[in-house]
């Protein structure tokens, strides 16, 4: 799962160690680790699929459902779009 964490956001984690049976403690204390580096492993995600910031509503959006599509919260998905290169979250 560890692995996976690196393109995933908590959600998607969330579900497939669901999929898989595991124990609920296990999969919310994995969960809550997950959560506090989430802003930081969406960054990178969208930086190596985007690099840039969306010049318009329609690239926004397209950014976005990438983003939401693996996972990553709603709000982190708006602080990751309304990030400057300085932002560290």
């Amino acid at each position: 799962m560890h692995r996976r964490a690196e393109r995933f956001g908590a959600a998607t984690i969330r579900h497939e160690m669901r999929m898989h049976g595991l124990d609920e403690a296990l999969v919310q204390t994995h969960v809550a680790a997950l959560g506090r580096t989430e802003f930081a492993r969406a960054r990178t995600v969208w930086q190596r699929r985007f690099k840039v910031l969306p010049a318009s509503p329609a690239d926004r959006a397209r950014q976005a459902r990438f983003l939401l599509a693996r996972g990553f919260s709603a709000e982190t998905v708006r602080r990751v779009l309304g990030a400057t290169r300085d932002d560290e979250g």
